[in-house]
Protein backbone atom coordinates (compact mmCIF):
# COMPACT_ATOMS: atom_id res chain seq x y z
CA UNK A 1 0.00 0.00 0.00
CA UNK A 2 1.32 3.06 -0.92
CA UNK A 3 0.59 6.60 0.72
CA UNK A 4 1.11 10.41 0.41
CA UNK A 5 1.57 12.18 4.23
CA UNK A 6 0.56 16.15 3.39
CA UNK A 7 1.80 17.63 6.52
CA UNK A 8 3.22 21.49 6.46
CA UNK A 9 4.39 20.42 10.70
CA UNK A 10 7.63 18.47 9.69
CA UNK A 11 7.76 16.54 12.77
CA UNK A 12 4.38 16.01 12.68
CA UNK A 13 4.87 14.44 9.32
CA UNK A 14 7.99 12.58 9.74
CA UNK A 15 6.35 10.89 12.90
CA UNK A 16 3.30 9.73 11.06
CA UNK A 17 5.15 8.34 8.18
CA UNK A 18 7.81 6.92 10.07
CA UNK A 19 4.65 5.05 12.27
CA UNK A 20 3.30 3.87 9.05
CA UNK A 21 6.70 2.51 7.50
CA UNK A 22 7.23 0.94 10.80
CA UNK A 23 3.91 -1.41 9.69
CA UNK A 24 5.08 -2.25 6.21
CA UNK A 25 3.73 0.89 4.49
CA UNK A 26 5.15 2.50 1.49
CA UNK A 27 5.16 6.33 2.50
CA UNK A 28 6.19 9.55 0.86
CA UNK A 29 5.56 13.20 2.24
CA UNK A 30 4.55 16.24 1.13
CA UNK A 31 4.87 19.52 2.90
CA UNK A 32 2.64 21.56 1.31
CA UNK A 33 -0.53 21.77 -1.34
CA UNK A 34 1.63 22.37 -4.53
CA UNK A 35 4.04 19.80 -3.76
CA UNK A 36 1.34 17.09 -2.62
CA UNK A 37 -0.42 17.71 -6.39
CA UNK A 38 2.56 17.05 -8.10
CA UNK A 39 3.63 14.13 -6.48
CA UNK A 40 0.44 12.94 -7.25
CA UNK A 41 0.55 13.81 -10.81
CA UNK A 42 3.79 11.26 -11.07
CA UNK A 43 2.58 8.54 -8.87
CA UNK A 44 0.12 6.59 -7.72
CA UNK A 45 -1.34 6.30 -4.01
CA UNK A 46 -3.84 4.56 -1.90
CA UNK A 47 -4.41 6.53 0.42
CA UNK A 48 -3.52 10.64 1.21
CA UNK A 49 -3.19 11.57 4.40
CA UNK A 50 -3.90 15.26 3.78
CA UNK A 51 -3.67 18.03 6.41
CA UNK A 52 -6.62 20.27 5.70
CA UNK A 53 -4.71 23.81 7.05
CA UNK A 54 -2.16 23.84 4.86
CA UNK A 55 0.06 27.22 3.58
CA UNK A 56 -0.24 27.44 -0.05
CA UNK A 57 -2.99 25.56 -2.02
CA UNK A 58 -5.25 24.71 0.97
CA UNK A 59 -5.87 21.27 1.72
CA UNK A 60 -9.63 21.80 0.95
CA UNK A 61 -8.51 22.56 -3.06
CA UNK A 62 -6.03 19.40 -3.02
CA UNK A 63 -9.55 17.45 -2.14
CA UNK A 64 -11.20 18.75 -4.84
CA UNK A 65 -8.51 18.24 -7.42
CA UNK A 66 -8.06 14.49 -6.35
CA UNK A 67 -12.25 13.61 -6.85
CA UNK A 68 -12.41 16.23 -10.24
CA UNK A 69 -9.63 14.02 -11.57
CA UNK A 70 -11.81 10.53 -9.80
CA UNK A 71 -8.45 9.23 -9.17
CA UNK A 72 -9.25 6.24 -7.09
CA UNK A 73 -6.74 7.80 -3.96
CA UNK A 74 -9.10 7.75 -0.88
CA UNK A 75 -8.61 11.16 1.15
CA UNK A 76 -8.09 10.81 5.30
CA UNK A 77 -8.29 14.56 6.34
CA UNK A 78 -6.93 15.84 9.55
CA UNK A 79 -7.47 18.94 11.15
CA UNK A 80 -6.98 20.82 14.40
CA UNK A 81 -10.49 22.00 14.12
CA UNK A 82 -12.88 18.89 15.29
CA UNK A 83 -16.41 20.37 15.33
CA UNK A 84 -19.22 18.44 13.59
CA UNK A 85 -19.87 21.36 11.15
CA UNK A 86 -15.75 20.46 10.14
CA UNK A 87 -16.34 17.33 9.94
CA UNK A 88 -19.57 17.56 7.73
CA UNK A 89 -17.41 20.33 5.63
CA UNK A 90 -14.53 18.16 5.12
CA UNK A 91 -16.37 15.28 4.44
CA UNK A 92 -18.55 17.28 1.75
CA UNK A 93 -15.81 17.96 -0.44
CA UNK A 94 -15.18 14.29 -0.79
CA UNK A 95 -12.71 12.94 1.61
CA UNK A 96 -13.32 9.64 2.79
CA UNK A 97 -12.73 9.86 6.39
CA UNK A 98 -11.86 12.76 8.94
CA UNK A 99 -9.65 12.71 12.03
CA UNK A 100 -9.20 15.57 14.46
CA UNK A 101 -6.16 16.70 16.01
CA UNK A 102 -4.79 15.58 18.02
CA UNK A 103 -5.16 11.67 17.38
CA UNK A 104 -3.67 8.32 18.59
CA UNK A 105 -1.52 6.81 16.38
CA UNK A 106 -3.07 3.48 16.20
CA UNK A 107 -6.48 5.19 15.25
CA UNK A 108 -4.71 6.79 12.27
CA UNK A 109 -3.06 3.52 11.40
CA UNK A 110 -6.59 1.51 11.29
CA UNK A 111 -8.03 4.59 9.12
CA UNK A 112 -5.05 4.42 7.14
CA UNK A 113 -5.55 0.38 6.19
CA UNK A 114 -9.57 0.61 5.91
CA UNK A 115 -9.07 3.27 3.38
CA UNK A 116 -6.30 1.17 1.96
CA UNK A 117 -8.57 -1.80 0.69
CA UNK A 118 -11.24 0.23 -0.45
CA UNK A 119 -8.98 1.34 -2.85
CA UNK A 120 -8.28 -1.88 -4.09
CA UNK A 121 -9.94 -4.99 -5.14
CA UNK A 122 -11.73 -6.84 -1.99
CA UNK A 123 -8.94 -9.36 -1.08
CA UNK A 124 -9.07 -11.78 1.75
CA UNK A 125 -7.24 -10.48 4.81
CA UNK A 126 -5.36 -13.81 5.32
CA UNK A 127 -3.35 -14.70 2.01
CA UNK A 128 -2.08 -18.66 1.50
CA UNK A 129 -0.36 -20.10 -1.39
CA UNK A 130 2.52 -22.57 -1.32
CA UNK A 131 1.93 -23.70 2.30
CA UNK A 132 2.62 -19.67 3.13
CA UNK A 133 0.29 -17.98 5.10
CA UNK A 134 0.15 -14.25 5.69
CA UNK A 135 -2.10 -12.46 7.97
CA UNK A 136 -2.26 -9.19 6.76
CA UNK A 137 -4.29 -7.54 9.35
CA UNK A 138 -1.74 -8.85 12.59
CA UNK A 139 1.30 -8.82 10.19
CA UNK A 140 1.96 -12.03 10.68
CA UNK A 141 3.86 -14.87 8.28
CA UNK A 142 4.06 -18.27 8.93
CA UNK A 143 5.23 -21.15 6.29
CA UNK A 144 3.95 -25.00 6.62
CA UNK A 145 3.29 -23.70 10.15
CA UNK A 146 6.67 -22.28 10.94
CA UNK A 147 6.62 -18.93 11.86
CA UNK A 148 8.56 -16.36 10.02
CA UNK A 149 10.35 -13.28 11.96
CA UNK A 150 10.34 -10.64 8.56
CA UNK A 151 11.36 -7.38 8.21
CA UNK A 152 8.79 -4.71 7.09
CA UNK A 153 10.00 -4.72 3.72
CA UNK A 154 10.19 -8.27 3.45
CA UNK A 155 6.61 -8.76 4.38
CA UNK A 156 5.47 -5.74 2.12
CA UNK A 157 6.90 -8.15 -1.21
CA UNK A 158 5.63 -11.22 -0.16
CA UNK A 159 2.22 -9.46 0.25
CA UNK A 160 2.37 -8.11 -2.95
CA UNK A 161 3.66 -11.14 -4.15
CA UNK A 162 0.49 -13.50 -2.53
CA UNK A 163 -1.70 -10.87 -3.71
CA UNK A 164 -1.19 -11.13 -7.26
CA UNK A 165 -2.07 -14.77 -6.81
CA UNK A 166 0.90 -16.67 -8.73
CA UNK A 167 0.79 -14.06 -12.40
CA UNK A 168 4.28 -12.01 -12.48
CA UNK A 169 5.16 -8.97 -10.60
CA UNK A 170 7.96 -7.06 -12.37
CA UNK A 171 10.67 -5.65 -10.54
CA UNK A 172 9.61 -1.81 -11.06
CA UNK A 173 6.45 -2.74 -9.60
CA UNK A 174 7.59 -3.86 -6.62
CA UNK A 175 9.56 -0.67 -6.29
CA UNK A 176 6.28 1.49 -6.89
CA UNK A 177 4.31 -0.41 -4.39
CA UNK A 178 6.72 -1.47 -1.81
CA UNK A 179 9.56 1.15 -1.56
CA UNK A 180 9.31 5.13 -1.36
CA UNK A 181 9.89 7.67 -4.00
CA UNK A 182 13.29 8.25 -5.74
CA UNK A 183 14.13 4.41 -5.57
CA UNK A 184 15.59 2.88 -8.58
CA UNK A 185 15.13 -0.29 -9.63
CA UNK A 186 19.00 -0.04 -10.50
CA UNK A 187 19.44 -0.04 -6.96
CA UNK A 188 20.39 -3.89 -4.93
CA UNK A 189 17.05 -3.11 -2.86
CA UNK A 190 15.07 -5.35 -4.63
CA UNK A 191 17.35 -8.36 -5.08
CA UNK A 192 18.57 -7.59 -1.53
CA UNK A 193 15.23 -8.07 0.41
CA UNK A 194 14.29 -11.03 -2.06
CA UNK A 195 17.45 -12.53 -1.49
CA UNK A 196 16.49 -12.61 2.90
CA UNK A 197 13.28 -13.22 2.01
CA UNK A 198 13.92 -16.44 0.14
CA UNK A 199 16.38 -17.40 2.61
CA UNK A 200 14.03 -17.34 5.53
CA UNK A 201 11.22 -18.92 3.75
CA UNK A 202 13.56 -22.00 3.10
CA UNK A 203 13.48 -24.85 1.35
CA UNK A 204 11.58 -26.16 -1.31
CA UNK A 205 12.07 -22.64 -3.28
CA UNK A 206 8.74 -20.55 -3.52
CA UNK A 207 9.96 -17.49 -5.22
CA UNK A 208 10.61 -17.63 -8.76
CA UNK A 209 12.28 -15.04 -10.92
CA UNK A 210 10.98 -15.27 -14.25
CA UNK A 211 14.01 -13.95 -16.79
CA UNK A 212 13.08 -10.63 -18.23
CA UNK A 213 10.00 -10.12 -16.55
CA UNK A 214 10.03 -10.39 -12.58
CA UNK A 215 9.02 -12.77 -9.59
CA UNK A 216 5.87 -14.75 -8.44
CA UNK A 217 5.53 -17.07 -5.94
CA UNK A 218 4.85 -20.74 -6.99
CA UNK A 219 1.79 -22.70 -6.93
CA UNK A 220 3.56 -26.14 -5.86
CA UNK A 221 3.41 -26.77 -1.89
CA UNK A 222 6.27 -28.27 0.13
Amino acid sequence: MRVLVVEDEAFLAEMIAEGLRRDALAVDVAGDGLEALQKMRFGEYDVLVLDRDLPGVHGDDVCRQVVEQRLLTRILMLTAAGTVRDRVDGLGLGADDYLAKPFAYDELLARVLALGRRARPALPPVLERAGIVLDTARRQASRDGRHLQLSRKEFAVLETLLRAEGAVVSGEDLIEQVWEEHTSYRTSAVRVTLSKLRAKLGEPPVIETVPGSGYRITSGTS
